[in-house]
């Protein structure tokens, strides 16, 4: 019986054999990456730099495009990578880092999500209260709670998953090191306990998502209530952006993580984990922005001044 220190490296699985199709996967992921690294950092430099955007509710927007920047970058680069280069392989201790980052980020995004409800819901079902409980030193400490907390458990699934017996030989079936893959590539008798810490995990996904369910379900009603169609319409337009970014990533998460391995083909997985893990950070900025006034204008101010000051280089240079 082979263990994990006879791995190497592991072998991901690529989208085609042709290298045209390689190309091509390789420009297209590159779009995706470029879309999304542009998106979340125009929000992230237009909430820092905007005084009126210091609320909360954009203080952990600004959280919430970093996380999507990094779980982006743990994926989608190496992929790119391979793609270019006509090779599949990516080293042991490359794969526990991607497996280490993914986790965090992902898990530390549900858990911004979870807050950013939390602040909706005192915001629109405790307006009077708001300042009071969601005052600057509550937002850094729940939101430094988010980060260290999902760290720990990052540290402790990732230890977990490469402290097994990989006896399946070393080929991933997913463009990267996915936890439910390398599952399927460990002895029978040795990924129980990572089974237990996914069980546990899907608990406290579930908790979170209750949560974010009975808070919304709170919001809505007290909204109904609002005699102002402009008052309606400003708390849907806060609410809708966060409630359809919940609904995307748990959606195409909880699919790809507790669908059965053993009976989906590597082409439904593939679908499935670029729904989960590229998508998400990609709309993510489109969504918020859509609705948001106050951020499309802040977004409108900042393109608008990074275009008035090229021109404005361009007629000195002239």
């Amino acid at each position: 019986m082979s263990n994990q220190t006879a791995v190497t490296e592991f072998l991901l699985l690529g989208f085609s054999d042709v290298r045209a199709l390689q190309i091509l996967h390789f420009v297209v992921f590159l779009a995706l990456y470029l879309l999304s690294l542009v998106g979340n950092l125009l929000i992230f430099i237009a909430i820092a730099l905007n005084h009126q955007l210091h609320t909360p509710m954009y203080f952990f927007l600004m959280n919430l495009s970093i996380l999507d920047l990094g779980s982006i970058s743990a994926t989608i680069p190496k992929s790119m990578a391979n793609s270019l280069m006509n090779t599949r392989s990516i080293s042991y201790s490359a794969c526990v880092a991607q497996v280490f980052l993914f986790a965090f980020f992902a898990s530390a995004d549900f858990a911004i999500l979870t807050v950013m409800a939390y602040d909706r819901y005192v915001a629109i079902c405790q307006p009077l209260h708001y300042e009071t409980v969601m005052n600057r030193k509550a937002c850094v400490q729940m939101a430094a709670s988010a980060w260290i907390s999902v760290f720990l458990y990052s540290a402790l699934h990732t230890g977990n998953t490469f402290a097994i017996s990989f006896c399946g030989g070393n080929m991933v079936d997913q463009f990267f090191c996915e936890i439910p893959q390398l599952l399927k590539l460990a002895c029978s008798d040795s990924d129980l306990s990572e089974v237990g810490i996914l069980v546990f995990s899907v608990c406290l996904s579930s908790s979170c998502f209750v949560f974010i369910i009975v808070s919304y379900v709170h919001i809505f009603t007290t909204v109904l209530r609002i005699p102002s169609e402009q008052g309606r319409h400003k708390a849907f337009s806060t609410c809708l952006p966060h409630l359809i970014v919940v609904s995307l990533f748990i959606c195409t998460g909880t699919f790809a993580y507790l669908k059965p391995t053993f009976s989906s083909t590597s082409g439904l997985d593939l679908v499935v984990a670029v729904l989960y893990s590229v998508l998400p950070p990609m709309m993510n900025p489109i969504i918020y922005s859509m609705r948001n006034k106050e951020l499309k204008g802040a977004l409108s101010k900042l393109i608008g001044w990074r275009l008035f000051m090229k021109n404005e280089k361009s007629i000195f240079i002239l």
